[in-house]
């Protein structure tokens, strides 16, 4: 019910940036400029959690992106969904690797959980509204695409804020289960775990670990688009896309050796 009313309230009301508070504008061409980043880029958090998967962002958490996050996750601006999912179409994209193309597999957005006393408290489920955006997106420009909603917490997760990378970890380590019938779904596509913020990495690190139950994450053969005669080999078909990460994850990302890029794709 608090979603439906925010949602008929922002079509009668004045409406303000949710970055920097401009009037009438859901997202000014300002706050736009900085969700879209410099492009999308790999990011690694340090220290890198163990299982953490390939993760793409498209922009560094910060400014007025944090502010857009924070809008639509804790003062329910349900509205800003829809640049917030382009963004995360973008990360989402550059995740699965141009190499697949509009002809490859279908693209399975898996958000990372909410709790159900956090969805209650804010009254919608932040992630998850996000990634239909997303999809939506995808699809729009020619990429097959759903929101794959397989992962559930099995047991009690504390609030995360205030904790480090230790404690997100404890706090998280085997908490997402997939539902029953989960893992059939997942066999229909490339999956990409999504998240709206990576800090840690811990919450999207435990994802993985609970899909690699029922979901191996790596197939042997020749990806899209690499060259004849190519060297078989094992590649990742589970990425992970977040709308934004630490500016330090991108700056570990830069500096990081043994990234390297073929025929469009990274490896």
């Amino acid at each position: 019910m608090r979603g439906w009313w925010r949602e008929i309230a922002g079509l009668v009301l004045p409406v303000a940036c949710g970055g920097c508070g401009r009037p009438r504008a859901e997202v000014c061409p300002s706050c736009a400029a900085e969700l879209r980043g410099t492009g999308t880029s790999r990011v690694r958090p340090s220290p890198e959690p163990v299982g953490l998967p390939v993760v793409h962002a498209a922009a560094p958490y910060a400014g007025a992106v944090r502010e857009l996050l924070l809008a639509h996750k804790e003062r329910g601006a349900l509205t800003l969904a829809r640049p917030l999912g382009g963004a995360l179409a973008a990360a989402v994209e550059a995740a699965a690797g141009v190499q697949e193309g509009l002809g490859g597999p279908p693209l399975l957005l898996v958000p990372v959980p909410s709790s159900r006393r956090s969805v209650r408290a804010r009254g919608h489920d932040p992630t998850r509204r996000i990634a239909l955006a997303a999809a939506a997106r995808l699809r729009r420009s020619g990429r097959a695409a759903r929101v794959v909603p397989v992962l559930r917490q099995r047991r009690y997760v504390a609030d995360q804020a205030g904790l480090g990378a230790r404690g997100r970890l404890a706090n998280l380590a085997g908490a997402l289960e997939v539902v029953p019938g989960g893992a059939r779904l997942l066999t229909a596509g490339r999956v990409v775990l999504v998240d709206d913020l990576m800090t840690t990495g811990a919450s999207l690190a435990e994802a993985a670990r609970a899909l690699g139950g029922v979901h191996p994450p790596f197939i042997r053969g020749i990806p899209h688009g690499l060259p004849a005669g190519s060297a078989q080999r094992e590649f990742e078909q589970r990425v992970g896309a977040v709308i934004a990460s630490s500016p330090a994850s991108f700056e570990i990302n830069r500096n990081s050796p043994g990234t390297w890029i073929v025929a469009g794709g990274e490896w």
